[in-house]
């Protein structure tokens, strides 16, 4: 592993929130995997094209950017150890030797210059503690007219899943959680980081890529097999135990039970499923 520099999201995502990942890989592709089609095809990976995933998680784009490029590699890059061990061994299981994962932190990786023909990410570049720094350096990870095609949050309101917690401020103390931040300067680290599109065009374009598109993208996710599985689910996960662990155990049960009748609504044919929104995001490295 090489220097980190964004020490805050690296302790958490070798902490709580990337043990509850990595435990639970396969739910959280679930919930996820409505936007890898169109992330994928947009970063037009070719048979021998070498990708970087950025944020790549439990490894689920790199397997898939792998299987793209049978004859190139799929290199996953992400700050948490725990995740990338799932990722490894998901890869070994499914025999994609070109699929290969590193720890490091994409804002100071010392990644060799012009090396990618495609630089993806689902979910991953909301976090970076400097996202100018992170843009740029990315941008010198990809050869001339390389893609850059990533999806981030857009808005609190379209994702179903943001708005059933946020009924729950009767039982905890939710604060600003799941508001977007305004535009203007580049936000901290977070899921609605980069949601106006004004700021993201101007990140990117000072790291020195054009042709930069911002188009928005939604997908249903499956968050449980019911509503009671879903609710424990998302009270479960980082975000949610960060906040029932501020409240009462009778808080805390009544927070579950409000979840779980608002997540009823959402039950069919054996899953919760919920609408997520996002900003399908690509830019090219000039030629």
């Amino acid at each position: 592993m090489q220097h980190i520099v964004n020490t805050e999201q690296a302790e958490a995502w070798n902490g709580y929130e990337g043990t509850h990942w990595a435990r639970n890989q396969e739910r959280w592709d679930a919930v996820n995997a409505g936007f890898d089609a169109p992330l994928l095809s947009a970063a037009a990976i070719g048979a021998r094209h070498r990708v970087l995933d950025v944020g790549c998680g439990a490894g689920s784009t790199t397997r898939q950017a792998a299987r793209r490029a049978p004859g190139g590699r799929a290199v996953g890059l992400d700050l948490s150890a725990p995740m990338l061990d799932r990722a490894r061994e998901s890869a070994r299981r499914e025999g994609l030797v070109n699929a290969v994962f590193e720890q490091g932190d994409a804002q100071v990786h010392a990644f060799e210059p012009a090396t990618f023909d495609a630089v993806i990410s689902r979910f991953g570049v909301m976090f970076f503690a400097d996202p100018r720094a992170a843009f740029a350096n990315l941008a010198h990870a990809l050869r001339p007219g390389g893609r850059l095609a990533f999806v981030c949050g857009a808005d609190a309101e379209g994702n179903e899943w943001l708005r059933a917690i946020t009924q729950l401020r009767a039982f905890l103390p939710l604060g600003t959680f799941g508001a977007p931040e305004g535009s203007g300067a580049p936000a901290g680290p977070g899921m609605f980081s980069l949601a106006d599109p004004d700021t993201t065009r101007a990140l990117l374009s000072a790291a020195g890529f054009e042709h930069i598109t911002l188009t928005r993208v939604a997908a249903y996710g499956s968050w449980g097999t019911d509503a009671d599985e879903a609710a424990d689910f998302l009270l479960g996960s980082g975000p949610g135990r960060h906040l029932t662990e501020q409240v009462s155990a009778e808080q805390r049960a009544a927070a579950r039970r409000a979840l779980t009748d608002t997540l009823r609504a959402h039950e069919e044919n054996g899953a919760v499923r919920l609408r997520g929104t996002g900003w399908l995001v690509t830019a090219d490295r000039p030629h």
